[in-house]
């Protein structure tokens, strides 16, 4: 099969299109033949020599796809050859072919096309996993989302919405801004022009948001504690605003705060099956009634990862980034 190999660490430069090896199946996989896969911020790490493929995991990048189950382990019941579906993975998606576990397997939402699916599995699993099964996100609750135009941003600010949360967004630009509310941010901060600090205390009566989505870490570590509410919660999927910060710990005590962080790539198997298990129930009603809908910027071909990564690389897009092979 062909897929993009990361030639030596570096720039994008480095992605080239090589014939490879096919997967190797196991009795508890799927064989999906890929029709689209979707870019995250981890690939372009992964690319520069970091944030390496969990053990047993394929070499290559991508960590979604949509496609058609080709063949199916011995042990799986739930996939047929022919299924259209799209998946989680642990790497692999810049490929003709990956194999996958079956349990990070979903079907193709309702009203998506093939190509669309390709983008909700890797946003729907980290924004799920985090605001909701962790951070308890309720109806009523406001929740605040730094990068709101990205990848993750746009479909938190749909199911928040969805599930009764008031949206806070910061963005860069004014057009992202106008994006965000677009599809139902109530308050759209530029973190460049503005405050956020001051505009969440502004907008909530003083009192701060309940929930932070944080992609930044460091850089926003003290500010986002600052706006918080009582007993609000801060979950950190992304570092990048560096990873070390000198903080005053007093909002954590006064406020009663909690702090958590988590990635998605290295949980375990059955995690990561829990979690595809609580999307399929919560999040894919949503999507079949139209309430959240797929976020694509732009798709390439497969051949042309090197200019998706340098897109994504300069921030310029709103949503997702794709590749078909």
């Amino acid at each position: 099969m062909k897929a993009i190999v990361i030639t030596s660490p570096g720039g994008p430069e480095v992605l080239q299109l090589q014939e490879v090896e096919d997967p190797q199946l196991r009795d508890d996989e799927v064989l999906i033949g890929v029709h689209a896969t979707a870019l995250n911020r981890a690939d372009t790490l992964q690319r520069k020599g970091f944030h390496p493929p969990p053990k047993g995991a394929s070499p290559y990048l991508g960590l979604e796809c949509s496609g058609t189950v080709l063949s199916i382990g011995k042990n799986v019941s739930k996939w047929k050859i022919g299924d259209q579906v799209c998946a989680l993975l642990g790497g692999g998606g810049y490929a003709e072919k990956v194999a996958v576990p079956a349990g990070q397997v979903l079907p193709i939402p309702p009203g998506v096309s093939l190509t669309d699916a390709a983008s909700f599995p890797e946003v729907a699993c980290t924004v799920w996993s985090t605001i909701f099964m962790t951070s308890r996100l309720s109806q009523g609750e406001t929740l605040l989302i730094h990068g709101g135009s990205s990848g993750i941003g746009t479909f938190a600010i749909q199911i928040a919405k969805y599930r009764g949360a008031r949206v806070f967004v910061t963005a860069g630009s004014e057009e992202k801004l106008a994006f965000c509310k677009s599809i139902g941010a109530d308050v759209a901060i530029n973190y460049k022009s503005e405050d956020f600090v001051e505009r969440v205390k502004e907008e909530t009566g003083g009192q701060g948001v309940d929930v932070i989505l944080d992609c930044m870490g460091a850089s926003y570590y003290q500010r986002n504690l600052d706006s918080l509410n009582l007993d609000g919660r801060l979950f950190i999927i992304g570092l990048q605003g560096g990873v070390t910060t000198e903080v005053n710990l007093r909002p954590l005590l006064a406020k009663r705060l909690t702090v958590q962080a988590a990635g998605l790539r290295n949980r375990s198997l059955e995690n990561k099956a829990a979690i595809i298990s609580e999307v399929e129930k919560n999040v894919w009603p949503a999507i079949a009634e139209g309430k959240v809908k797929p976020v694509v910027y732009k798709s390439f071909p497969l051949a042309e990862a090197a200019d998706a990564h340098r897109l994504m690389e300069s921030s310029e897009h709103i949503g997702k980034i794709l590749l078909v092979p």
